[in-house]
């Protein structure tokens, strides 16, 4: 007969417990998932687990607190789809490895770089009904070895190599823009600058909520998410509209006291007619760094109100010659375009053979 696990044991109290029932440590929050933060003892016992893909769902928690900003049905929902376009029928494969329980370790190769996206990592690998147990909190600094053991996955073999190809693409893609969120924050700290790094809307089309999520994690600001997150008129909306001005005003009679308007302008005659009718956010786009200070100081002087954010031709070589007092935003689109991944990989371990020592 098979005995019942500790980690079993826990999941069917929290499930069958009065709402006034005082959880036991480690603690789980009453979701679809059952966030866990596994001890030794637990580890041992999930050998002990039903070998299928409908375990009890238990996660690792992740330690960054931008984490705590993503409703576990969204990380749900992802999950599926993610599962869902890579295995959207039979998994012939499947049949070569069986059901039996299989560890797999998770290895970085590539030194310092800063772990982003586990709690995607998790969701997928929770769907089938593995669990990870990380061994680097989320927006730790990976190294300095040539290879790191960064997790370790357990689960049934056919539903953990589901879960690896959309797992491993969700945690490169994170790790690689926050790791590069990282290096720019910190070259603005180190040229004393205290504005405020930002991506832009130039993510990868269904990842946005990953590559956003990412540069939090990497400490820099998100810009906004979305249309619908801030008002920002460009270009084609001042031309479309006729004139800045009337550009502003009429977003402002939709979007009212509670959005903030950004207006894209290319010289600082369009910055102050922004300002002067009524943008909060006056972006500088395409000028150069030398131009730019002297458009941003005048526009300060006149609007001290007024936010000013550099845009436009900047990238990680010329970044330092932007940082400027009369500054406050600075958005790269390289953040998200370009930017190279994390090199990782799981190991399925052959448990008759001897442990390699990475």
């Amino acid at each position: 007969m098979l005995k019942k696990s500790r980690c079993t044991e826990q999941v069917t109290s929290c499930l069958c417990a009065p709402h006034n029932h005082v959880d036991r440590k480690p603690k789980t929050l009453k979701n679809p998932y059952f966030y866990h933060t596994q001890t030794q003892e637990d580890r041992s016992s999930n050998s002990t687990l039903s070998t299928n893909c409908n375990r009890p769902k238990l996660m690792s928690l992740p330690k960054h607190m931008a984490a705590h900003s993503i409703p576990p049905h969204t990380l749900a929902q992802l999950a599926r789809e993610w599962l869902a376009e890579d295995t959207p029928n039979f998994d012939p494969a499947g049949v070569c490895v069986g059901s039996q329980e299989v560890e797999a370790r998770l290895l970085c190769k590539m030194p310092h770089s800063i772990l982003a996206g586990s709690p995607f990592f998790t969701a997928v690998f929770t769907e089938v009904g593995c669990t990870v147990d990380w061994i680097y909190r989320e927006g730790a600094k990976i190294g300095p070895d040539a290879v790191t053991l960064t997790a370790v996955v357990r689960g049934p073999a056919r539903c953990l190599l589901l879960g690896e190809r959309p797992a491993l693409n969700c945690l490169a893609r994170a790790s690689g823009i926050a790791t590069r969120c990282s290096q720019l924050q910190a070259m603005a700290t180190a040229g004393g600058w205290h504005g405020e790094v930002a991506g832009t809307r130039k993510t990868t089309p269904g990842f946005r909520l990953v590559e956003k999520y990412a540069m939090l994690v990497g400490g820099v600001s998100m810009h906004r998410q979305d249309l619908s997150g801030m008002v920002m008129l460009k270009d084609n909306h001042v031309w479309a509209s006729g004139s800045i001005t009337e550009a502003v005003r009429a977003a402002r009679s939709v979007c009212g006291f509670s959005s903030k308007i950004e207006v894209e302008c290319r010289s600082a005659d369009e910055g102050r007619e922004a300002a002067a009718a009524g943008a909060d956010i006056v972006m500088l786009d395409n000028f150069q760094a030398q131009e730019l200070h002297v458009a941003a100081r005048a526009l300060k002087m006149e609007f001290p109100a007024l936010l000013t954010e550099a845009s436009g031709g900047i990238t990680p070589e010329n970044l330092a010659l932007y940082f400027s007092s009369h500054v406050d935003i600075i958005s790269l689109g390289c953040i998200t375009q370009g930017c190279p991944v994390v090199d990782f990989s799981l190991k399925v371990q052959n448990p008759g053979a001897h442990s390699r020592t990475l």
